[in-house]
């Protein structure tokens, strides 16, 4: 019985390995450094454009994300940030922002919300939470715990 045991935590390790180097990764990073390939079917990638550092809508956005962190940790969102506009990304390149925007990216990699105007954690987290996958992410999480 001792070895079935043991042989389980030794497939579990590499799990538990990515999923410890995950939660390493910071949740608020530039989009320079992302590709959206690496977040398929991992992260909800939150994109916030802006023509500048300075622009307010940006500066009120990073301000409403940064204040509840552990809400974004907990639906998987990583936000990346793009303020250069002289630098076309392949993410301004894809998505075409005028401006100021945020985009919400689901796991499965399409576009579900743009918004021309600073969005609360609250209402990315409804939008999020009413999601067909988030939906099968809850009641898995409420079956594991029983």
């Amino acid at each position: 019985m001792r070895w079935i045991a043991a042989f389980a935590l030794f497939l579990a390790a590499p799990l538990w390995a990515q999923e410890a180097a995950m939660a390493e990764e910071p949740l608020i990073r530039p989009a320079a450094d992302a590709e959206l390939a690496e977040f398929s079917w991992v992260k909800r990638p939150v994109i916030v454009f802006a023509d500048s550092e300075a622009d307010p809508r940006f500066v009120q956005q990073m301000q409403l994300l940064e204040a509840d962190l552990g809400e974004l940790a907990e639906r998987e969102i990583v936000v990346l940030t793009d303020t250069d506009p002289s630098t076309l990304s392949p993410l301004r390149e894809k998505l075409r922002p005028r401006g100021f925007m945020l985009v919400l990216i689901g796991k499965d990699g399409g576009v579900k919300l743009r918004k021309p105007l600073p969005w609360s954690v609250r209402e990315l987290s409804r939008t999020i939470d009413k999601m067909p996958m988030r939906q099968q992410e809850i009641r898995d999480r409420r079956a594991a715990r029983q």
